[in-house]
């Protein structure tokens, strides 16, 4: 083979190598929900469908856990890169946790309900004193909005009985059953329960516990350190992802309804409510993280406020 045809061969095949390897692969993320069903985390399931994280360079692994606890052993142990979680896991950072919070998700938790029974006597907020109400547990987000319900209320922490149950689908058996008087309860399931007319959607907890953050994105450690780049693209898909609903509720509805196993008009009075409090820029408020700083000590996780600048960044946010 002459020397020339065999340097144009090599050639023509190093520049057919070249188009054949994608110049900018996008970066893949595995992003953990702590729960499958929650609308503040149908967004990630609206990026993925509408390929919005895609254009944005990132690929997203989508894991669901059963429960804050699964969700933060994953980010601990490096099988979830960012985590979709309670504001209230933020105070476990003080405690080791190696992640740090990248945007705050949504404000006051309008996504948590209390839920009556259809033949409820209580008409007011007034009538919950000394009432019997389902929180997950007296440590966990839901008992502190009930604690902080009836601390409003001027009755002190306890003025309002929590009930702590262990399976979340043994609620609605109790409160039918005139077991307890009232449940804490996703808004979602709250209007589906309403439906059937089993019960009563009484309050949603964000109508009196303005300022909290209900949801943030958090990131590991490891991928803050590693790829900051792919960290900034996944938050601009996920705010991209809110502007995107924002203007098609229609598509969010349908995805909201696949994942969340709910009617579409359901899921349209859920996107209603949630809207409102999903946040378009990420944005840490300081009187939510006063009052969140408040909650960890309440709640017994830390034993003084600790310092919440020291728990996020917002570094990663769109410009």
């Amino acid at each position: 083979m002459p020397t020339s045809f065999r340097h144009a061969m090599y050639l023509a095949l190093g520049v057919g190598l070249i188009f054949a390897t994608p110049a900018n692969a996008n970066e893949t993320l595995h992003v953990g929900k702590s729960v499958p069903q929650a609308f503040g985390f149908v967004p990630l399931d609206v990026g993925v469908k509408y390929d919005i994280f895609k254009k944005n360079g990132i690929d997203v692994e989508i894991i669901n856990f059963g429960g804050a606890p699964a969700l933060n052993q994953a980010l601990a142990a490096g099988s979830a890169d960012l985590g979709l979680n309670s504001g209230a896991d933020m105070a476990l950072i003080v405690k080791g946790l190696p992640t740090k919070a990248v945007a705050a998700m949504a404000g006051a938790p309008l996504e948590i309900t209390l839920v009556t029974g259809a033949d409820s006597t209580i008409k007011t907020v007034a009538d919950l004193k000394g009432k019997g109400v389902v929180v997950s547990s007296l440590t966990s987000l839901t008992g502190w909005l009930v604690a902080e319900l009836s601390r409003q209320q001027g009755w002190g922490p306890n003025g309002i009985n929590r009930v702590t149950m262990g399976q979340v689908s043994g609620y609605l058996p109790a409160l039918l059953t005139h077991q307890v008087d009232g449940i804490t309860i996703d808004v979602s399931s709250a209007l589906n329960i309403e439906r059937q007319g089993k019960g009563k959607l009484f309050l949603k907890f964000g109508d009196y516990v303005t300022d909290f953050h209900q949801y943030v994105i958090s990131a590991t450690d490891n991928i803050i350190a590693s790829k900051p780049d792919a960290v900034r693209g996944f938050l601009k898909g996920w705010f991209e992802t809110i502007a995107f609903m924002r203007a098609n509720k229609d598509k969010a509805v349908a995805v909201a309804a696949e994942v969340q196993h709910v009617e579409p008009d359901i899921a349209a009075q859920s996107y209603d409510v949630m809207m409102r409090t999903l946040k378009d820029d990420g944005h840490f408020n300081a009187k939510a993280l006063a009052t969140m700083a408040r909650s960890y000590v309440e709640l017994g996780t830390v034993e003084k406020e600790p310092d919440m600048k020291t728990l996020y960044t917002e570094a990663f946010l769109p410009k």
